[in-house]
């Protein structure tokens, strides 16, 4: 009881030393690919846990069909809202727990519901893990950690079961897909199907953005929503009085959109979250905001790439979809279920993220620490989430799965890159990422890959960055859905082996593989020179790239 006592002790200062929107947010880690990595490591303690429990010999005979029923149990209980009522409930939970363990092995797993309750609403749920293996009874520490474990592989697990949502004619499948100069080797990946058929020119599906962002050689001209992207009138255009990117939007919805999903954390004063629940910050905390604001700003432009911009928006769409679940009344905003991405699942955007394709980048010193400030001076605590690895992991993703946004054929002004060409940034656009206007997030269309005779093309029919997804051919039910990243046409005056290496280098430099697709193949098969001196051209793009 005393171990217990000083795990209360110690515990109880962790969560009561963070302001009330880091102590919600922070707790989503239990979930992600970081704290699952933890439990990896841990496998051999986890493994004599789940062993003990099936024994039932210190476990108090609970079988899994019970712990099953008391993990369900669980999660259909409400999480406290509040950052207050969050701290009362952890140390009500972990005093409950404390007094039925002391009661005997007939209440081990009512015990192991408390501190697990509790490990539910903890910032830190890996540190709570490690203070309730040195205080917790050992038979209750393994229930806990068999609760823990099955409540993470059922949300892996379940997760294609609910994504992409069935209204949108699509499934994620994993195939076998063999490795180059390695016969009889396969590897694995998942690639999007379609759930029907489909003719030439139908519309498979539509999907939103999650986040956007304005090539930045647009930003503020008031010739493009700054929101949805939308070729806008420069005098009906809507303004805000304060926003330091000096952004402009096509209607005050887009406005107040933007406002509530990531300006108001990123580039203005106000509040980033709703006043029911925002904790008063000190006056010179308005300086400090304005301060490091504008010079992340400086950074994003000085920078002129889509990434970086899209990272601080998709962390701060967490916040707006975390802080909408807080209050009862909501705030107009869109949860990730609510995105129609799923059905049902209690899936945060991170989860949506976090399973896909990313490219291993090491972000600038200087931007993790722009960001970080940013994140710090608005909601102190929050900066916490963004670790040196999960940055790099949003901005690998971000830079893989980034479609560009144009309209028509695309435009025809934006400034010629000055840097290297391995280093220029690349969006999925089949036109050619210098004629977007934008880019675009978009989470189930992340999922198309890549093919130089695609069975379908995205395009941005309504004027938006919505996207839509057509078919280039007739498609049967279970036929993958593939695009072009690349402008994949021959040019005029271009001959098939300059065409072929032409697209083959720019896949290799913006997404890091050298295309296997029977379009490529076939036009091997048929060179006069030497595919190999070809190849040695792609897998030094791919080899630069790597390096950078």
């Amino acid at each position: 009881m005393a171990k217990t006592s000083t795990m209360l002790t110690v515990a109880g200062i962790a969560v009561g030393g963070l302001v009330a929107y880091a102590v919600y947010f922070d707790y989503r880690r239990r979930t992600d690919a970081n704290f699952r990595k933890h439990l990896r490591k841990d496998k051999k303690r986890v493994a004599k846990s789940q062993t003990s429990s099936e024994t039932s010999v210190n476990s108090g005979g609970v079988e899994e069909s019970d712990l099953k029923s008391a993990l369900e149990q669980v999660r259909k209980e409400e999480v406290p809202a509040s950052a207050e009522e969050k701290e009362r409930y952890f140390m009500s939970q972990v005093a409950m727990g404390e007094q039925l363990c002391a009661r005997g092995p007939s209440f081990n797993l009512n015990a192991a519901m408390c501190f697990y309750r509790a490990l539910r609403v903890y910032p830190s749920p890996v540190e709570l893990i490690v203070i309730y293996e040195k205080t917790v009874p050992a038979p209750v520490f393994q229930l806990v950690m068999q609760l823990t474990n099955m409540d993470v592989k059922e949300r892996v697990e379940g997760y294609y079961d609910c994504f992409p949502a069935k209204a949108m004619n699509v499934a994620v499948k994993t195939v076998d897909v063999p490795v180059n100069d390695k016969p009889g080797a396969f590897t694995r990946k998942k690639v999007l199907v379609c759930t029907k058929d489909f003719e030439l020119g139908d519309l498979i599906y539509k999907e939103d953005a999650i986040v956007t962002a304005l090539d930045m050689d647009l930003q503020g001209k008031g010739t493009h929503c700054s929101h949805c992207l939308r070729i806008i009138d420069t005098s009906s255009a809507v303004r805000p009085e304060i926003d330091w990117l000096h952004s402009v939007y096509c209607s005050q919805d887009c406005h107040n959109k933007a406002e509530t999903y990531s300006q108001r954390l990123l580039f203005s004063l106000g509040s980033p979250i709703p006043e029911q629940i925002a904790v008063p910050l000190p006056a010179s905390t308005t300086d400090e905001r304005k301060k490091v604001q504008d010079a992340f700003t400086e950074y994003l432009e000085k920078r002129g790439k889509a990434a970086p911009q899209l990272v601080a928006r998709f962390i701060a769409r967490q916040v707006s979809a975390e802080t909408a679940k807080m209050l009862a009344t909501g705030l107009g905003t869109a949860g990730p279920a609510d995105l129609g991405l799923t059905d049902g699942g209690d899936y945060t955007l991170y989860d949506h993220l976090e399973r896909l394709r990313y490219l291993e980048m090491t972000p600038p010193e200087e931007e993790t620490k722009l960001l970080k400030g940013v994140l710090q001076s608005a909601l102190p605590g929050l900066e916490q989430f963004v670790t040196e690895e999960r940055h790099a992991t949003y901005l690998g993703g971000m830079s893989y799965n980034a479609f560009g946004v144009y309209f028509g054929e695309g435009r025809e002004d934006k400034p010629e890159p000055t840097e290297r060409p391995e280093d220029v940034e690349k969006t999925r656009t089949p036109i050619g990422t210098q004629k977007q206007v934008g880019a675009g997030f978009y989470a189930v269309s992340s999922y198309l890959n890549h093919s130089c005779t695609p069975s379908a093309r995205p395009s941005f029919d309504n004027g938006t960055a919505e996207l839509h997804v057509i078919a280039s051919r007739a498609l049967k039910c279970g036929d993958e859905l593939t695009i072009a990243y690349v402008d994949v046409s021959q040019k005029e005056g271009e001959s098939v082996v300059d065409a072929r290496r032409r697209r083959r280098i720019e896949l290799a430099r913006g997404w890091r593989f050298a295309c296997t697709c029977e379009r490529c193949a076939k036009e091997a098969d048929g060179m006069d020179e030497d595919p190999a001196r070809d190849e040695s051209k792609v897998s030094d793009a791919v080899n630069r790239v790597e390096g950078v």
